[in-house]
């Protein structure tokens, strides 16, 4: 029986991703800062922050498989704590690559986003970047596998509180407003987390073992249609949508991120190159 370990695996995505692989007769090790409230047969929970090396060597120790689901995942959240988004996107998932490098793990998964590669994305998005860039490096210098899911848009059941979809419907709900956190022009795919979870698995074939992946929904979802959906379900006037346009989320299409190019400074007046070396010699 494959031993697999989630870290962040009682989050939305985590949680779900859990599940399916427990029903697929996997051995599941879920990793996360508070205990699973709905732990199942072949799933043994390690309570722990992902940067407090012990413990998380203990979740990973004789696993095949790690999903790092781990971290700091809201990109308005993220505005606001840049150190803490380092210190969970940036440190803690080099902590678990040091840690499977070191049980020779088969593969390290990552849960990375769209934002990875684009202008926008904030601090969230550098950091799923910055990860990105060390778990290819650490292929590299070390040949630990990796396959990299850069998700979009997910909604579905246990959601967070700042999930999109989610935010649209209890403010519906509690206030009987429709607030849109975008443009009227804005536009996503999004993808049930079910899909998502189920992608998660599939991911595991031989196949897609070093790769970058994009997991999004197949439908392109206007924003305006999607509201006007939720005027007419929940039998709220048109006039009271609000449309608010968010920093840092990209409106139809996310922009690729551009390389900074540099400009050759020269000074005019040098040290002589061989003098110089000449100098160093003699101290």
């Amino acid at each position: 029986m494959k031993k697999i370990t989630v870290l962040g695996g009682c989050g939305f995505l985590g949680s779900h991703l859990c599940n399916i692989l427990s029903e697929k007769g996997y051995y599941v090790k879920i990793f996360d800062l508070k205990k699973s409230k709905k732990l199942k047969k072949k799933q043994k929970m390690y309570i722990g922050n992902i940067n407090d090396k012990k413990k998380l060597s203990a979740a990973i120790k004789g696993s095949d498989f790690v999903y790092n689901f781990a971290g700091l995942a809201d990109l308005d959240d993220a505005k606001k704590k840049p150190m803490e988004t380092i210190k969970s996107n940036i440190l803690g998932t080099l902590n678990a690559l040091f840690i499977c490098k070191k049980f020779k793990v088969k593969r390290f998964i990552q849960a990375s986003s769209i934002y990875a590669n684009t202008e926008e994305g904030g601090f969230y998005g550098r950091s799923k970047k910055a990860a990105e860039d060390y778990i290819e490096e650490y292929h590299n210098t070390y040949g630990l596998n990796y396959t990299i899911l850069r998700f979009g848009s997910v909604y579905g059941e246990n959601a967070d509180k700042n999930n999109g979809i989610l935010k649209i419907i209890k403010g519906a709900q509690k206030n009987k407003e429709l607030v849109y956190g975008g443009t009227k022009r804005a536009e996503r795919k999004y993808i049930h987390v079910k899909d998502a979870a189920r992608a998660c698995i599939l991911v595991l074939k031989e196949k897609y073992k070093n790769k970058y992946l994009t997991i999004t929904g197949t439908k392109t979802i206007k924003s305006y249609k999607l509201m006007n959906f939720f005027s007419e379900y929940f039998n709220i006037s048109k006039n009271k949508i609000k449309y608010l346009k968010n920093e840092g989320h990209y409106d139809n299409k996310p922009t690729p991120f551009k390389p900074r190019k540099g400009k050759n400074f020269y000074m005019k007046d040098t040290e002589n190159f061989k003098k110089s070396l000449i100098r160093l010699a003699h101290e």
